[in-house]
């Protein structure tokens, strides 16, 4: 399974930037999607996931309303849309997909070590 995350770039404080992740060699439907970030001189941080068979989506604090994740099933992509980019937002964002069947609910998503399956990550830049 490979992911290809895309969509990055710079952009000012309140503006927004719409990333994807495509996956290729085997479907998204039935495993949990995650979206994490890494800042300069940070730990990689949990952001938003998407379940599957009603497991809902999950999302950091920090998000506090501003972003949404989602998925096409059929595209076999994952989106995370970003409104009201703040200057802290700037990071290396990558996604992740755990294997088949793994459903997680809750705090559970925030957990790296379910997720098998990495992307090379994009930059988001927020410049103040």
């Amino acid at each position: 399974v490979q992911l290809q995350a895309s969509g990055g770039g710079l952009v000012q404080t309140g503006g927004s930037l719409k990333l994807s992740c495509a996956v290729s060699g085997g479907g998204i439907s039935m495993r949990t999607m995650g979206w994490f970030r890494q800042a300069p001189g940070k730990e990689r941080e949990f952001v938003a996931a998407t379940g599957w068979a009603g497991a809902g989506t999950y999302y950091e604090d920090f998000v506090e309303g501003r972003f949404t994740i989602s998925r096409d099933n059929a595209k076999n992509t994952v989106y995370l849309q970003m409104n009201t980019l703040k200057p802290e937002d700037t990071a290396v964002y990558y996604c992740a997909a755990t294997a088949r069947n793994r459903r997680m609910v809750g705090a559970a998503n925030r957990s790296q070590a379910p997720y098998e399956y990495w992307g090379q990550g994009t930059l988001v830049t927020v410049s103040s």
